[in-house]
């Protein structure tokens, strides 16, 4: 028997395994390099021929319905429920709370009376200050007295000095005639001179009457602003509600002495229920004020909300380069509250496009060629490709290779141009290659 040493060395190292080894190689990084490459997950979900004589069967299809979507998909952020706007009532007296009648959970309107305070101080202040008012104008309607006597006196003054005149002017012509002397004309004169200087300081104490009537009545108005300042500090001890909502928190008691700027209750608008979430600045150039987006709440897991992006903020974390974004949520009936855990899916404008998965393409006309685990055709848009359509006759199921044309790409999903009618159904995998008019028969995953 012959030693191992003494094999033939053709033997020990066949040349037609390296070559294989080779060929292997090639093909691996011809695999990995070209665009047919998918990642692992896709790939396992690509069709796998059937081994031995199953591949002669009725093939299994997984028919899927053509709908318009978005070919990018929709972005999904989580955040938290806050009411549209909150505030604070604050006391802006000092005195005792007396009575608070509203308590966390508690709904109320604008206008609502919700905590009374003693106003006994505010009271007296009101009342001293009215006192004064009257006061004041009862100087103001001394003086306008005043200055109706003084305008009488001047109105006498007045006439006194024009018979003055006149007995002046009479004398100074019986003078000229001789018919009295130089004395009488000249005491007529000074007579006149006289009531002259008379109606002058009358007609000054006038306007002295006047400027004191005027000063009298800006007392008043100054008195009057303190009575109105009175008047609000006392309608400061009755708290109503700023706005319609609920009440989010209770913090004084009645009994408490409060001080102006004490918070006494914490109230929530919930006519529109607000969420804030952090945007990549990545995703910002995708997102507009007023874009529609979708509200699914941990709360309500059987209901989606309609809201609209109300506010995009200018300013994005320097660290994170996270950019606060606003979403409002229509709140008719009150039920969606503050804390809720939300998650806020953006949807993107391009809705109008039927989207397929690349796994339902096949380069070709009639879509025969097989397709090896882990490749898949690389496809550009513009390009045509085949699609196989569900025909269903009675209980016979077959399809039919319809030829459409391709548009953009993101992963695995493709826009379809055209050849291809919302409605439609097409098969997305099936379990080995099909042809043109073959009977098929349906995967549980098919949609109906």
């Amino acid at each position: 028997m012959r030693q191992l040493s003494q094999v033939h060395p053709w033997l020990q190292h066949p040349p037609h395994l390296s070559i294989w080894k080779s060929a292997s190689l090639s093909l691996l990084l011809l695999t990995l390099t070209g665009c047919g490459w998918l990642p692992r997950q896709q790939a396992d979900a690509q069709p796998r021929p059937p081994q031995g004589g199953a591949a002669q069967g009725t093939p299994s299809v997984e028919v899927a319905i053509a709908r318009a979507e978005s070919l990018r998909p929709p972005l999904e952020y989580t955040g938290t429920t806050e009411p549209l706007q909150r505030v604070s009532v604050r006391s802006q007296t000092e005195g005792q709370l007396l009575n608070l009648s509203a308590d966390i959970g508690d709904t109320v309107s604008r206008g609502d009376l919700l905590a009374q305070i003693d106003s006994t101080l505010s009271t007296s202040e009101v009342t001293q200050a009215e006192a004064e008012l009257a006061a004041r104008s009862l100087e103001v309607a001394q003086a306008q007295t005043q200055v109706s006597e003084v305008r009488s006196r001047l109105e006498q003054a007045r006439l006194e000095l024009q018979q003055a005149q006149n007995d002046a002017e009479r004398q100074q012509q019986l003078f000229r005639q001789g018919a009295v002397s130089q004395q009488q004309a000249e005491v007529a004169q000074t007579e006149a001179r006289t009531r002259q200087q008379v109606v002058r300081s009358l007609e000054e104490q006038v306007r002295t009457q006047q400027q004191a009537v005027s000063v009298a009545q800006e007392r008043v108005a100054a008195q009057r602003a303190i009575v109105n300042q009175a008047q609000e500090r006392q309608s400061f001890a009755q708290l109503t509600s700023p706005l319609s909502g609920a009440v989010l928190e209770r913090i004084l008691e009645p009994g408490n002495l409060v001080r102006p700027g004490d918070e006494i209750l914490r109230l929530g608008d919930f006519s529109q229920v607000k969420v804030a979430v952090q945007i990549s600045e990545l995703e910002l150039s995708n997102i507009r004020t007023g874009q529609s987006v979708e509200v699914r709440l941990d709360a309500f897991p059987n209901n989606t909300f309609n809201g609209v992006v109300s506010r995009i903020s200018p300013a994005a974390d320097p660290v994170g380069r996270l950019v606060p974004v606003e979403v409002t949520i229509p709140n008719d009936n009150n039920r969606l509250g503050s804390g809720l855990l939300a998650r806020v899916r953006f949807i993107a404008d391009d809705r109008d496009s039927l989207i397929v998965p690349q796994s339902a393409l096949s380069k070709g006309d009639n879509g025969g060629q097989s397709r090896g685990r882990g490749s898949a055709p690389c496809f550009n848009p513009g390009e045509q490709a085949t699609v196989f359509i569900l025909e269903s006759t009675g209980e016979a199921q077959t399809v039919s290779a319809r030829t459409v044309t391709l548009g953009q790409q993101i992963d695995d999903r493709i826009e379809i141009r055209s050849g291809l009618q919302p409605g439609e159904r097409f098969v997305r995998r099936s379990s080995r290659p099909l042809e043109d008019g073959e009977a098929v028969r349906l995967s549980i995953l098919s949609e109906q």
